[in-house]
């Protein structure tokens, strides 16, 4: 039997809530599970304790077992250090940028790094102009 770590949705239509639970990997995504081991709700801010709740003990156990988390599930754990973050995937070849664009985002980089290179200069010409004018002396009064 292949364990999986994953998420079970709850909540009304809108208002999401999912439940982290341990489940064959060949049940449906609601359907039957074997344990409850957490909770998740996306609708609370980030900063928010109470927006993933996690059984650290049980979830241990289940990973010691056997039990893959899903991709969600192993950034929750990475969270907590009982799993490494997630692998990212490479953007496949088709969804690049083609031939034009990518021209136009190579001048765009240009064009940004010369205004960045005059601004330089003239910041740099500035300060050779100060150190070039003495100070004025003030006056003696008498």
């Amino acid at each position: 039997m292949s364990l999986k770590i994953r998420m079970s949705r709850a909540g009304a239509k809108k208002r999401p809530f999912f439940r982290i639970v341990v489940a064959d990997s060949r049940m449906s995504r609601d359907g039957k599970f074997i344990e409850r081991v957490g909770t998740y709700d996306p609708m609370l801010l980030r900063e928010n304790p109470d927006r993933v709740k996690l059984n650290v003990e049980r979830i241990k156990h289940w990973l010691s077992v056997g039990a893959l988390p899903s991709e969600r599930v192993q950034k929750f754990l990475a969270d907590v250090s009982l799993a490494s973050p997630p692998v990212r995937r490479e953007t496949p070849q088709k969804s690049k940028p083609k031939a034009k664009a990518q021209e136009r985002l190579k001048a765009a980089a240009d064009k940004i790094a010369a205004a960045d290179k005059a601004a330089a200069a003239a910041a740099e010409a500035a300060a050779a102009a100060a150190a070039a004018v003495p100070a004025e002396q003030p006056a003696a009064e008498g």
